[in-house]
């Protein structure tokens, strides 16, 4: 049966570039997310308990931020801050920031992979749970809980890299001008 081309015939489970060297280290390249913590957690109130009795409807403004520093050779923290305000005619009803951090392991993985695993992929697992703590921050600050849309970091990050690189081009440029 093996000689007929089924799937156990094609998993080439011999050693190759992509499988374990074969003194049986291992040399496949692994990310993932080792543990995930808040951070840095704060709430204001600082019109409370005017802000109650406010009827007109709040302006949200939501801002975040990613950073991500080396912590040992395969370990790094990747800290999602986001800072929430909600206002409206009368004032500022809260003020929501926080910190969201996860330890990532990465090992052999390439530069450009780990870079954008870091920044977006990385992100992207931490916000749901971030999302949580907001929600609940807003809640037990006496407000109706706000669940936060999803964001798309990876395509964020593209956006980034794109601009990061057009930027470059066009100073290149104007160096070969001058």
């Amino acid at each position: 049966m093996a000689e007929d081309g089924n799937v156990t015939s094609n998993l080439k489970l011999d050693t190759g570039s992509n499988g374990p060297m074969a003194n049986g280290e291992d040399t496949t390249p692994v990310a993932g997310l080792l543990s995930q913590y808040v951070k840095d957690l704060s709430v204001e109130n600082p019109n409370s308990p005017a802000c109650y009795q406010w009827t007109d409807a709040p302006e949200m403004d939501v801002q975040f931020n990613i950073a991500a520093n080396a912590v040992s050779g395969e370990l790094h923290e990747v800290e999602l801050k986001i800072r929430l305000t909600s206002k409206c005619a009368s004032g500022t009803a809260y003020i929501i920031e926080v910190t969201y951090a996860g330890l990532v392991g990465m090992r052999h993985v390439e530069d450009a992979h780990a870079h954008a695993f870091l920044y977006a992929e990385a992100p992207r697992i931490l916000f749901p749970f971030a999302r949580r703590v907001i929600a609940d921050a807003v809640r037990d600050a006496g407000f109706a809980p706000l669940l936060l849309e999803p964001i798309d970091f990876n395509g964020i990050y593209l956006q980034q890299l794109a601009a990061a690189e057009a930027q470059s081009a066009a100073a290149e440029g104007d160096a070969a001008k001058a």
